[in-house]
Formats: structure tokens, sequence, C-alpha cells
């Protein structure tokens, strides 16, 4: 369906009707297959016929999201994974091996940090942080050991940008791959395979669901790539279920037009938190004072709904503005409908060391939120209410 373009893609990749000719995505509830002779189930099983074999490595449903979501971000292929996480493990499990080096940015989620060095690290694989945006470090890293360079970008929770062309020439030069966390634009704002990244990793669970009901992970590249994790997921088994993938299913459905609406409702909000003088600095890749607004225009189609800003007096006041919001949710989820509040420091990076926040720029004045669909004119007064009190 490469002929039409996104919101049709949306919609329509990847769809696999039935005998029954359903015109909503069937969710196929199963976790085996029967066959009609003991000769086609040796076949499928061997791999010598196409089709389901168990809903581990094989289900309809599941399927149908990997082709939809592979179409939006212009890959091959797509593997679906239990959640973000999940897909992360996959990532690490089938590529890399003893001896073999990551060079990663700091400004990425905690658990990620966590991951490699906690396991990674265990299977003596290196692995080297960089500030993101400092070019000459990623070179001066990168050598020939290097299996897997990775990154967000955005990043999370301080709007940081990498150029992700930029980065891809420096892993290329050395044989290595590149994967970008893209779970703050999605696959409706950014689009790093064509920007020569060689995997895109999502978390589903956010704004691709959309409304904070299910867990869910994709890694998106090429079909040669996409096969060595569909190796991994048939014999570890980290699996989507169908009700999930159907789930995200219609969360991709309306993807583009939410990304549109939280990214202009995250805008208005930070200019007014940009002009508060309780707040010391904004996050937030839309606003013409931030460091990273011309990159981030350049490599991205909007700016999304995830920003962060800084109060002074440290983790006493980040707690008091959070404890004083009414509209807001405080949860360390984001890319839901619903307006999300967390304290970084102590939730999604909470498991970093001092030291490692402090690298990373986790500060403990650190508020994130993720501007969900609700009247702009109530969250800003929501904030606002809550800023009187710290």
């Amino acid at each position: 369906m490469s002929e039409y373009k996104d919101a049709t893609l949306a919609i329509r990749a990847g769809i696999r009707q039935t005998l029954e000719q359903e015109n909503s995505e069937a969710i196929f509830i199963t976790s085996s297959f029967a066959y009609s002779s003991a000769a086609e189930a040796a076949g499928k099983f061997g791999g010598e016929l196409d089709g389901n074999i168990y809903s581990r490595f094989t289900n309809p449903t599941v399927e149908m999201f990997e082709k939809r979501l592979a179409a939006l971000e212009k890959g091959e292929a797509a593997i679906a994974t239990s959640s973000g996480m999940a897909a992360l493990m996959t990532l690490g499990y089938s590529l890399l091996k003893s001896g073999d080096k990551v060079v990663c940015s700091r400004n990425i989620f905690g658990s990620t940090v966590k991951f490699f060095n906690a396991y990674m690290a265990k299977y003596n694989v290196e692995i080297a942080y960089v500030d993101a945006t400092d070019y000459e470090a990623w070179e001066r890293e990168i050598d020939e050991n290097t299996r897997l360079c990775y990154f967000e970008t955005p990043s999370n929770p301080l709007y940081e940008v990498v150029n992700v062309a930029k980065v891809a020439e420096l892993a290329h030069a050395k044989n290595a791959l590149l994967c970008v966390d893209t779970v703050l634009a999605t696959p409706a704002l950014q689009n790093p395979l064509t920007q020569g990244a060689d995997i895109v990793m999502q978390s589903a669970t956010k704004f691709i669901d959309g409304q904070g009901r299910c867990l869910g992970g994709a890694l998106i590249s090429s079909k040669e790539i996409v096969e060595q994790f569909v190796a991994f997921m048939r014999s570890a088994g980290p699996a989507m279920s169908p009700f999930n993938a159907w789930v995200l299913l219609n969360g991709l459905e309306t993807l583009g037009l939410r990304m549109k609406a939280h990214s202009a409702n995250a805008l208005a909000l930070a200019e007014f938190l940009e002009k508060h003088p309780k707040v010391l600095k904004v996050n937030y890749g839309g606003l013409p004072s931030h460091k990273y607004h011309q990159l981030a225009k350049t490599q991205q189609k909007d700016f999304g709904g995830v920003m962060s800003f800084e109060l002074d007096g440290g983790r006493e006041a980040a707690w008091s503005f959070i404890d004083n919001v009414k509209l807001m949710s405080i949860t360390g989820n984001l890319g839901d409908t619903k307006s999300l509040v967390t304290h970084p420091a102590t939730t999604t990076h909470g498991r970093l060391t001092d030291e490692e926040k402090l690298a990373a720029g986790i500060k403990e004045g650190l508020v994130r939120l993720s501007v969900g669909l609700e009247d702009i004119e109530d969250i800003i007064a929501d904030v606002e209410q809550a800023l009187e009190k710290v």
C-alpha cells in the first residue's frame, strides 16, 4: 500500500479479512492453530509452508498490527512485543554477543539504563554512554567492536533532539547499527528509518494506544533484521497478546489526528509556563527558545505532547506542584488522552544512582507533563492554580 498517504495507511494497512467478511479487524484469541493433515502441520512448523503456527510468534491480529506499524514507520517489517521493555530485550538479546559494544545516549529512559547496565553488561557487552548531541563523543566511542548505537529523540523528559542522519553516518562508518527510540514523536511525527536509522523502537503503550489501556512494544527494521528478532521471539516468547494488538490497531487509526491535537495543546501550555515567574526552564521543542527547536523542525512534522519544566526549590517544590493539580493524573505513564504529571527523579528515573541522574540532567525540581486532549483552557487553569500553591 505504499502508494497511499499516512492517514490512509493508519486505517487500511495490514487488514486481513476472513471468510466472514468483517469490516472491522478481527481478534484471533487463540493459542494454537489446527491443520488439515499431519503433513500440513509438519510443513508449517518446518517453514516449508507459510501460515500460522503458534500465537507466541504467529498470530493474525498481531501480524495486522505489525504490518500497519511498519507501513507508517516506512520500514520493511516489524515485530510486536508484550511491552516497550520487551522490545528492548528482544533488540539486545537478538543482536548482541559477548565482546560487543553499545554506544548509548545518557538521556534515555531509566529502565533502559538499568537493562543495559544490569543485563547486557552481565554478558560482557560493553556499554559506553555519551552526551547525545556531542557528535565528537559519538565518533570517539564508536569503534570496531561497536555493534549498536542507541538514543531517544526527542528524549524523555528533557526533549533533547539528536541529529539522526549524523549519528547514523558515524555508526555506519564502523559497521554498527543505529536504533532510535522515537516514542515521544511516534511514526505520525517522525520516521527515523528514512533519516538513516536501521531500527526504530516503539513503546506502543504510550501514544500509539493513546488511552492508557494496555502494554505493547515493537521493533521496525529491514526484513533481514526483523527475522533475527522473530527467531528470538520463537525461543524466548516476549509476545504481544492478540487482544492488545487489536487495541493498538485501533489506536493507530487515530494517531495522526491525536498527535496534532497533543502538539497544539502542549505548545500553548509551554508558552504559558515559559512566562511564569516560578518556572526556571521549560523543555519543549516547539518553543523557539528551545536549544533544539530548529533541528526538531527539520526532523519532525510537529513537536508532540510531552514536556518538562524546572521549579526552584527542588523536590519540595516539584512535589507541591504535583500534589496540588486537580485535573491531571499523577502517573508515570505518558501519551494518554488524559493529561498526566510525574516527578522523573523519583518515578521514571528513580532507580538511577544520584550520579546517573546528574549525568542525565534529571534534577529534583524537574516535573514532566504529558499534555492530553482536554480543553487547553482547563489544562492551563489547573497548572496555574497548582503553581500558585508552590
